[in-house]
């Protein structure tokens, strides 16, 4: 899998959100070759459809498509911007993805059932990556438990200091095992990937406000740059250096 960083002459219009369990890319095409991650991948063709082909025979050209976490694809751009919108699969209603598409090929889903809406959002002049997602998602209705709500922002919040389960569930009052359960049914994923997320935002705000990738990523708690590099690029698929070094701006999203 390789990536081409952005062209310069695209900077401005290349804008990645990130927020817990989301992400919303929203610019020039990644040109990425054939790939998975571990993360489910939605892409929209903004300006044009674009063309998905699988690792066997599938090929479809579509406006929107849904790819199910270790799906080997590849995504052809028609168009001269693309939207990609990224899920963590523990995420709320992130499987509700694959409901909302007209049409399944194995783990692939074509055309979502708001596409039009979708479209119009994608192209407004002030995306909304919220509303982005939860066009594509549907919207959350879930009230999340104070306790939960107070360790998402000690993880938050430190990213690199937090530790173990046992020291955060400590510190709201609760055992291991109940805060481990409870957790990952408030916050829709486990506790050890939200704060890998976490950490990613951390990396992300860090950068988008002028450091270093390298001090950022340590700072974050990732135990090299390396270490974060592999992680990003098995979440999305993509490199981070392509991405965050090609001129994207990165919005970290207060959600």
């Amino acid at each position: 899998m390789s990536a081409r960083a952005l062209p310069e002459t695209c900077c401005p219009s290349a804008t990645l959100w990130l927020w817990a369990g989301h992400a919303v890319y929203l610019g020039p095409s990644l040109q990425l070759d054939y790939h998975s991650g571990s993360v489910l991948c939605f892409a929209g063709g903004v300006d044009a459809p674009f063309t998905l082909r699988d690792n066997a025979s599938g090929q479809w050209c579509v406006r929107s498509a849904a790819v199910a976490p270790r799906t080997v694809h590849r995504i052809e751009s028609h168009g001269e911007r693309m939207l990609f919108a990224y899920f963590d699969p523990g995420a709320s209603r992130a499987q509700a993805v694959f409901d909302r598409m007209i049409t399944r090929h194995g783990e692939i889903g074509l055309t979502l059932d708001a596409e039009s809406e979708l479209l119009e959002l994608a192209a407004s002049p002030a995306p909304d990556p919220i509303a982005i997602s939860e066009c594509i998602r549907g919207p959350e209705i879930h009230e999340i438990d104070e306790r939960i709500l107070d360790a998402m922002e000690m993880v938050r919040g430190k990213p690199g200091a937090v530790g173990s389960a046992a020291d955060l569930a400590a510190a709201v009052n609760l055992s291991t095992s109940r805060f481990l359960h409870l957790f990952a049914a408030e916050a829709g994923t486990s506790f050890r990937r939200y704060r890998l997320w976490a950490r990613m935002l951390h990396v992300g705000a860090a950068v988008a406000a002028g450091d270093d990738l390298t001090r950022a990523s340590v700072e974050a708690g990732f135990a090299s740059p390396s270490h974060f590099s592999t992680a990003f690029n098995a979440m999305f698929g993509l490199s981070a250096v392509a991405l965050l070094g090609g001129g994207a701006q990165v919005i970290v999203m207060e959600s």
